[in-house]
C-alpha cells in the first residue's frame, strides 16, 4: 500500500494531499530510509513521522483498504512519542 494512502486510512494524517506534502518534505522515514508519498508500506514496517516539534515512531500492524474511524488505530502500534526541544 502507498505511504500517503496508509497515513490517510490510519488517520495519522487526515488528508492524503497533506500526507503527500509531509512525505515530500522529508519528514517521514520507513525502516530508517527516507520515504516518498509513493513508497510502499508493509506489515512490520517502522515509520518515523515528524509532526512539528513531535517525533512519532509507529509499527504497521495491518493493512486494509477501508476501516471505520474507531478501528483506524488497529492498523498501527505507537512505539515511541517524543517531543523535540529546539
Amino acid at each position: 500500500m502507498r505511504l500517503d494512502k496508509f497515513l490517510k486510512i490510519s488517520r495519522l494524517i487526515k488528508r492524503r494531499t497533506l500526507a503527500k506534502e509531509v512525505a515530500d518534505q522529508g519528514r517521514i522515514t520507513i525502516n530508517g530510509n527516507q520515504a516518498k508519498a509513493s513508497s510502499t508500506v508493509a506489515v512490520g514496517d517502522e515509520l518515523m513521522i515528524k509532526f512539528g516539534q513531535k517525533l512519532v515512531t509507529i509499527e504497521v500492524t495491518a493493512l486494509r483498504e477501508n476501516v471505520k474511524k474507531d478501528e483506524a488505530e488497529t492498523l498501527y502500534k505507537v512505539l515511541k512519542e517524543e517531543k523535540k526541544d529546539e
